[in-house]
């Protein structure tokens, strides 16, 4: 048999008070795309880190082997120079520089000691137009979509002709139409040899391209198959440990959707007015008490614009009616918002939902501070009640964690999605907006997730669910409506309703 291309042996890493890899064994051939799945906190994230170099050699146990010679990476150049090309979940572009600037970052074409700029866009040019991405190359990268982005960096990795690419949630923020491309540049560069682990939550994306799977538990390889070899529910035994017989809780959604619930949240022509699109026209909803309304669309179409505008978030103009419990309220910023019981779950949680730096603790409390007001006296912090809210809070929604004194950044994407979700419950409120609430998470949290939202709606919460997978609305909307470019082409009760339905309304049919 040959000599793999990438051998990692016995990789064990602690970190204080936790061990994030225990033991693990992980090889990949040239030529060959190897997915790696598991739940958060499963050790996926920083088995890549030691292979690129962030965590350097000394700093954890094991061997990393390269066609059969060890390495000892002190840096990430050292992993870039062997051949390594990793892509982050963070990406790791800068903002102000063009498309160009960035691909080529550190290894610009040069001509008399200078940057040749002309050598530069043409041979980034080039090498977008080899894999067929349509991206401005003088554009800079701040004003592209978080999926152009995305196929940015992926281009930076293929200008230095890696052996092996590393893809963590690579398509986590990409349209259609951009996986398309994605799967295509993998198998271009299946069939020049070259190597690609392929980490994702998403299971059907490891079946369509995959060649072999290794599922990571616990921080323990569980197992290694080749794809054929195995079904999508095999893969989730071996990640949860345990069978999951459904995805979705069974609800009665036509008892949830009944008139005797109760209004708690009405919207009345909802427009907003920015130079940018999409522009939201004359929007109109109710969602009762106990119901889960679903909002479906293609990305742009203008579903996170409108309940940031309902929430205060909006950052332009809009202007529209919303009726609390029959009563018109004014909107001017998220305060109002809280004060007449909403809570929000942004759909980027590093981004606004959480402060990465600072404490589970911390995360916790950040909005029911100004809620509760037995949190605080004489403006001071009851520190003592303050932890142990935010100790129940942990407890029952099973977040993993050494301490409350913990930094969030440390935790699990999932986990860190329970913080957020933690955060709000704290204030106890009445309309929950959950916006692409199971983005980026696997399907163990997803599960919880799902269980939670369908608690919370049966205990009488009103809730808003702003989802780009349509399985998931189907499984948990007992209504849903539908955008297209910030109008409302469907509206739909949850009974008989197929994707088919869906897309045809998002495509503004």
């Amino acid at each position: 048999m040959t000599v793999p291309l990438l051998d990692m042996q016995s990789i064990t890493k602690d970190f204080p008070g936790v061990r994030a890899l225990d033991d693990v064994n992980f090889a990949v051939h040239a030529g060959e795309i190897h997915a790696i799945c598991g739940e958060n906190g499963a050790g996926k994230s920083t088995l890549i880190k030691i292979l690129g170099a962030v965590h350097p050699y000394g700093t954890y146990e094991g061997k990393l082997n390269i066609n059969g010679t060890e390495q000892r990476f002190q840096n990430v150049r050292d992993a870039e120079n062997a051949g390594i090309a990793v892509i982050h979940q963070e990406l790791a572009l800068i903002p102000e520089m063009t498309v160009a600037e960035n691909i080529y970052l550190g290894r610009e074409p040069r001509k008399y000691g200078f940057i040749d700029k002309s050598k530069l866009y043409q041979d980034a040019g080039e090498l977008l137009s080899q894999f067929g991405l349509d991206i401005p190359l003088q554009g800079k990268v701040y004003e592209l979509g978080i999926g152009q982005q995305q196929l940015v960096e992926i281009a930076k990795a293929l200008s230095s002709h890696a052996r092996l690419l590393v893809l963590d949630e690579p398509t986590a923020a990409l349209t259609h139409s951009e996986v398309d491309i994605l799967r295509q540049i993998l198998v271009q560069l299946r069939d020049k040899d070259v190597a690609c682990i392929y980490i994702t939550h998403k299971l059907k994306e490891i079946f369509q391209i995959g060649d072999r799977v290794t599922v990571l538990r616990d921080g323990k390889t569980v197992a290694t198959h080749v794809i054929d070899e195995c079904s999508e529910d095999d893969l989730i035994s071996l990640m949860v440990g345990r069978e999951l017989t459904t995805f979705f809780p069974d609800r009665d959604k036509s008892s949830a959707s009944s008139e005797d619930k109760g209004t708690a949240l009405k919207v009345e022509d909802l427009c907003t007015y920015s130079s940018e699109p999409p522009q939201l026209e004359k929007i109109g909803f109710s969602v009762r008490r106990g119901e889960i309304l679903g909002i479906a669309g293609l990305m742009g179409a203008g579903r996170t614009e409108l309940i940031s505008a309902i929430f205060g978030a909006y950052t332009d103009k809009w202007a529209g009616k919303v009726y609390r419990d029959g009563t018109l309220i004014k909107i001017r910023n998220p305060r109002d918002a809280i004060r007449h019981g909403m809570a929000l779950v942004s759909e980027d949680r590093k981004r606004y939902g959480l402060i990465l730096d600072d404490l589970v603790v911390r995360n916790m409390t950040l909005v029911s501070l100004g809620v509760l007001k037995e949190l605080t006296t004489y403006d001071l912090v009851n520190r003592d009640l303050e932890y142990q809210k935010s100790r129940e809070s942990v407890d029952s929604l099973r977040i993993r964690t050494t301490s409350l004194d913990t930094p969030v950044k440390q935790l699990s994407g999932g986990n860190q999605q329970k913080v957020v979700l933690g955060k709000w419950l704290m204030t106890c409120p009445e309309v929950l907006f959950l916006d692409e609430p199971t983005r980026g998470i696997d399907v163990g949290a997803k599960a919880e997730i799902h269980a939670l939202t369908a608690k919370l709606a049966d205990e009488g919460v009103a809730i808003v669910l702003v989802s780009s997978e349509l399985p998931e609305i189907l499984g948990m909307c007992d209504r849903v409506i539908v955008l297209h470019e910030g109008r409302i082409t469907g509206e739909f009760i949850n009974e008989d309703l197929t994707q088919e339905d869906i897309l045809r309304c998002a495509a503004g049919a």
